[in-house]
């Protein structure tokens, strides 16, 4: 986990103020689209190739059309926008209920319809704009069983623009240490808990941005020698102990190591700029974005912007002072980040008045509760 200067404070409902990073920054010609594909993993014992949806007025038809038969085939006749429209309700309350607004049966009909759309998708090729997160939905905060809940439903909903890639906190062995199985047990039962982790082993590890960005949650891996090595990764699958799955959710970069190191979390490695540089060079791509590190501005580049994390919670544990980021790729690869911090952070209002500044609006709120954690020593990003 990154270091940055933590001061204790009281957690806030976070709000958006946009940035922009300028073009020259992060720049690039090589395509004219941002397509988002997944590098999907096998699925059984066949090998999976990615599928590129082209772009038609039936799109979202056949997204609906997948989302009902998702919900049919699991024998569940649920309504998955009043399923969204009641979790946003419950993040506009002040105080979180002891109680999830949902039934057991309820709740294990969207994970086993989200299971079923992620293993159903090479990838996707939407008309409009995409959302891609990386990973690390759960042990964040009181409310991980909502949380991952809204994110399910929005990709049952929109199983062609809304991608979710696995961190490693969706594995059983870490939700079981860091808050998210005993809030399952605390507001609903051990086997939703283990419905969740079923629905966790079949998510995607990687994607690509318009054959350009590597996204992934952790870093990259001694065992990574293609993308076909991330295709071949079978599903659903537990994070093994070590190797490349395990790599990819946990790496991280290193100002200081050469090459591979022994990463101080105790698990997988720590990668220098020489890998990164070969990395991107061998497979002609531009940037890596990762998650998986607290960065105090929410968004940190890494020699000489090669490579990207972007890290969404602001406020981390309640008690950090850091900003969170999303960040936005335009149809040219121009890259602009939308900053999440506390309503109560010093810096919100001198960000909202340079936007007024500029003739424009401050953006809305984009998260429904604060990631605030529940206390714990050595939480790991």
């Amino acid at each position: 986990m990154g270091n940055v200067n933590s001061k204790r404070r009281k957690s806030a409902r976070p709000s958006v103020v946009r940035t922009e990073i300028p073009d020259n920054e992060l720049s690039t010609a090589t395509a004219t689209s941002v397509n988002s594909i997944l590098i999907n993993s096998k699925l059984n014992s066949e090998p999976a190739e990615p599928v590129v949806h082209s772009p038609t007025n039936n799109t979202v038809n056949s997204q609906n059309q997948l989302t009902a038969t998702s919900l049919r085939s699991i024998g569940w006749n649920l309504d998955i926008d009043e399923c969204i429209h009641r979790l946003l309700d419950i993040g506009l309350k002040t105080k979180v209920p002891k109680s999830i607004c949902f039934r057991n049966s309820e709740i294990v009909a969207i994970c086993r319809a989200a299971q079923q759309v992620f293993l159903s998708q090479p990838g996707g090729y939407p008309p409009d704009s995409n959302y891609l997160f990386l990973g690390d939905y759960v042990d964040r905060g009181k409310q991980s069983l909502e949380t991952i809940l809204l994110l399910f439903c929005y990709k049952i909903k929109y199983p062609e623009n809304f991608f979710l890639l696995r961190g490693n906190h969706e594995c059983a062995n870490v939700t079981r240490v860091y808050g998210f199985y005993d809030e399952c047990k605390r507001r609903t039962n051990t086997k939703v808990w283990k419905t969740f982790i079923d629905a966790f082993n079949t998510l995607p590890i990687a994607a690509l941005v318009a054959s350009k960005i590597f996204c992934v949650h952790g870093g990259l891996s001694p065992s990574l020698h293609s993308m076909d090595d991330v295709r071949n990764i079978m599903r659903p699958t537990d994070v093994p102990e070590y190797g490349l799955l395990n790599d990819l959710v946990w790496s991280d970069p290193s100002d200081t190591a050469v090459e591979w190191e022994d990463n101080e979390r105790g698990v997988s490695y720590c990668f220098g700029k020489k890998i990164v540089n070969e990395f991107l060079a061998k497979h002609d791509l531009d940037l890596v974005c990762r998650a998986h590190m607290v960065v105090e501005d929410g968004y940190q580049f890494f020699n000489e912007r090669t490579l990207v994390t972007v890290f969404s919670a602001p406020n981390y544990c309640g008690e950090f002072d850091n900003f969170g980021a999303i960040m936005s790729i335009n149809e040219e690869l121009l890259c602009s980040f939308e900053l999440l911090t506390p309503l109560e952070h010093p810096s919100t209002a001198k960000l909202q008045e340079a936007q007024r500044n500029r003739g424009r609006r401050p953006s809305p709120p984009m998260i429904i509760t604060s990631p605030e954690e529940e206390e714990e020593e050595g939480t790991p990003v």
